[in-house]
């Protein structure tokens, strides 16, 4: 009996081990535990964690309810499923650059998100990291919080917890009808809803993986980098955060690319109406009714937009008015960015910013991505969206023949993303109004 035992106490041991660096913690809904990230035991990954209830059936186009509860421990080794969307298509050039592996389970249970936290602090309320949300890009109809380009080891490994979310999208995400606001008093920004949702629970459970609800750093590019703005303006964001980084997705004098003033609820419900109509759903019951499928299909741009309620007043406004988050900013674009994504409204925010006592700090990224001979010279570029790979530290998932320098500008950007998140300063001289300063990124 004595060989037994002593092997019984060593596995005692090992379970303790194990427990010890890998806890079960207590969060909204019930308990769950993390897996080791691929690249390190150091750091610990919880995916597909829920912050809502499913928004199916009757909670289709209904603002984010409080989260179901779950029996025993969820072990969170499993990305939830993403959001409905269209797409990009093999062939097409973000298809070929991002989506080239596939798209994972679309499903309208999508409001999952994910944390990356270091292993030693898992567990430990006291610790008190810096804490970085991320939300996608994606024109408000496509992406999810774990494509290929986006990961968070590097972020974990340099003491920032990183949180990446799905959230609802096109028009089950952003659908203003008639029926709708005359159930509810508005529609539309289910989207944006779940964004502050998933917010929220960041304040309320972030101290279980060792990270700090008062230090929340939200972040994000394109569709992502506006709706960092619209947290930045919205009543039920705004006091929630620390610190935001916008990534190519303009500044001020973004008409067109926002919400907008003077357009009232009733020019977007009629916009909803047509488009529904078309598809054959007239009535509040038809909507809800009617597969993901039918809906996407049905078409429709559609995405945030002043309601009174969830969105009261433009970013502009906000930032004028001084009701916007009053935080560090950093904020940037790329060399061969789209439009007004970049330069001058990026400037002038700068220059406000600064102007009224915020420490703000502007970037551009420069770095032309290297092609190879099966991809056209179109495919080079510091185009739209280049700079994921390098401050997300996933050059290696890339077909690109990226070189030690990109490497090195990776580990560069890395490090002034999270010191941002850490202190409020990436590393860089700050924009001044009456001395500009903005940092460029390339190779060396």
């Amino acid at each position: 009996m004595k060989p037994f035992s002593f092997l019984t106490f060593l596995l005692a041991l090992v379970i303790c081990s194990c427990t010890q660096q890998n806890p079960v913690l207590t969060i909204s809904g019930g308990r769950i535990q993390g897996v080791p990230a691929s690249g390190t035991p150091d750091v610990l990954i919880f995916k597909g964690i829920p912050y809502a209830a499913p928004p199916i059936g009757e909670l289709r186009w209904q603002a984010p309810q409080p989260v179901t509860s779950w029996e025993g421990v969820r072990v969170c080794d499993t990305f939830g499923p993403i959001a409905p969307q269209p797409g990009n298509k093999p062939g097409t050039f973000y298809g070929d650059e991002f989506y080239w592996a596939g798209t994972p389970e679309e499903n309208e249970d999508c409001l999952y998100l994910n944390v990356w936290a270091p292993a030693a602090t898992v567990g430990k309320p006291d610790a008190k990291l810096p804490v970085a949300l991320w939300l996608h890009g994606g024109a408000y109809m496509n992406g999810y919080g774990y494509e290929v380009t986006m990961d968070g080891e590097a972020w974990a490994r340099r003491g920032v917890i990183l949180v990446t979310i799905n959230y609802r999208l096109g028009t089950l995400g952003f659908l203003s009808h008639p029926e709708l606001t005359a159930e509810q008093g508005q529609s539309g920004n289910y989207g944006t809803m779940d964004q502050i949702a998933a917010l929220q629970w960041v304040r309320d459970n972030i101290s279980q993986f060792g990270g700090d609800p008062a230090r929340i750093t939200i972040f994000g590019q394109s569709a992502g980098a506006m709706s960092v703005k619209t947290l930045m303006a919205a009543p039920g964001s705004r006091n929630l955060i620390a610190g935001a980084i916008i990534q190519s997705g303009g500044g001020l004098d973004t008409r067109g690319l926002s919400p907008e003033n003077d357009v009232p609820q009733a020019f977007y419900d009629a916009q909803g109406k047509e488009t529904m109509d078309k598809a054959g759903l007239e009535t509040l019951a038809d909507l809800r009714a009617a597969s993901p499928e039918i809906i996407l299909q049905a078409g429709g741009w559609f995405f945030p937009h002043l309601d009174g309620s969830v969105l009261t007043q433009t970013f502009e406004d906000a930032v004028l008015s001084g009701d916007a988050s009053q935080v560090p900013v950093m904020i940037g674009y790329n060399k061969d960015d789209m439009g007004m994504l970049g330069g001058a409204a990026v400037d002038r925010f700068c220059a406000v910013w600064d102007s009224l006592g915020h420490p703000v700090y502007e970037y551009e990224f420069l770095r032309e991505l290297p092609t190879d001979e099966a991809h056209p010279a179109s495919a080079a570029g510091a185009f739209h969206s280049a700079e994921l790979w390098y401050m997300f530290g996933t050059l290696d998932r890339s077909w690109r023949p990226f070189t030690e320098a990109d490497h090195a500008l990776s580990e560069r950007m890395l490090d002034a993303w999270t010191a941002f998140c850490c202190n409020g300063n990436p590393g860089w001289s700050a924009f001044r109004h009456d001395a500009p300063y903005k940092e460029l990124l390339d190779i060396e």
